[in-house]
C-alpha cells in the first residue's frame, strides 16, 4: 500500500511539474502576457488535467514570481515592475562580479563551462534559433558567471533571478533584435577575462548590466 501511495504522489508531482513548465514556456514566448487571467477550469480542458493539478501548478507560479494571486479574482500573469526589475538587476550585478573577480583562482572546469555557455549562445545566434532558446542561452551564460564562485547556493540564487528576468524579457521585442550585439558583447567579457584583465572585465560587466536594466525598462516603458 505504501508502495501505490509512493507512485501516485509521484505521478501527481510529474503532472504538476508539465503543467508549470508549459505555463512557463507561454509566458516566455510571449503567448501568456502581463495580466492574463489563468483560469483554471479553461486551462484544465486545454491541458487534459484536472483542476487541483492546474490549482497546484498555480500556486508553483506564483512563488516564483512569474504569477500573482489575487482576492476574488484569480490567478494572473504577473506584470513586470520597475522596482522588482531594478532589485533584480542589481542582485544579479552582485553576483556575476563576484564570479568575474574569481576567474584567476577559478577551477578550469567552471572557467571551461562559461567558454562552453558563450560557445552556445553564439552558435543558437548564428543559427538564428527561437527566441527562447536565445533567451535561455544568453542568461545560462550570465549563470555561468556566477557559478565561477564554486558556490552551488549562489548559483540557485542566480536561477531563481533569471526565471524573474526571463518573464520581463519575454515582453521585449527589442530585445531579440539585440542577440548578435548580446552575442558581441558577451565575446569580449570572455576575451578580458582570458588576458587576464580581471578589472577590465569587471567593468565592462557592469557597463552592460547597466545597459541591459536601461534597455529593458525603456522598452517596457517602465521609467
Amino acid at each position: 500500500m505504501g508502495e501505490q501511495f509512493g507512485t501516485l504522489s509521484l505521478e501527481l508531482t510529474t503532472t504538476v511539474d508539465r503543467v508549470a513548465q508549459e505555463l512557463r514556456r507561454a509566458m516566455f514566448d510571449g503567448e501568456l502576457g502581463s495580466g492574463t487571467a489563468l483560469r483554471e477550469v479553461a486551462l484544465a480542458d486545454s491541458l487534459g488535467v484536472s483542476r487541483p493539478t492546474v490549482r497546484e501548478a498555480l500556486s508553483v507560479l506564483v512563488a516564483e514570481g512569474l504569477a500573482v494571486r489575487e482576492p476574488n479574482r484569480g490567478v494572473a500573469v504577473a506584470t513586470p515592475d520597475p522596482d522588482s526589475i531594478r532589485d533584480v538587476c542589481r542582485a544579479r550585478a552582485v553576483l556575476e562580479e563576484a564570479g568575474v573577480r574569481r576567474w584567476p583562482d577559478a577551477a578550469e572546469e567552471l572557467r571551461e563551462r562559461v567558454r562552453a555557455s558563450l560557445a552556445g549562445y553564439a552558435a543558437a545566434v548564428r543559427a538564428t534559433a527561437s527566441y527562447q532558446e536565445l533567451n535561455e542561452r544568453h542568461l545560462a551564460f550570465h549563470v555561468s558567471l556566477v557559478g565561477l564562485t564554486g558556490s552551488g547556493r549562489l548559483v540557485h540564487m542566480a536561477d531563481a533571478l533569471v526565471v524573474e528576468l526571463r518573464l520581463a524579457l519575454a515582453q521585449v521585442d527589442r530585445i531579440r533584435r539585440n542577440a548578435h550585439d548580446q552575442a558581441d558583447s558577451h565575446t569580449q567579457l570572455v576575451r578580458l577575462l582570458e588576458r587576464g584583465d580581471v578589472d577590465g572585465a569587471s567593468a565592462y560587466l557592469a557597463r552592460h548590466l547597466a545597459d541591459e536594466e536601461t534597455s529593458l525598462l525603456d522598452a517596457l516603458d517602465l521609467r
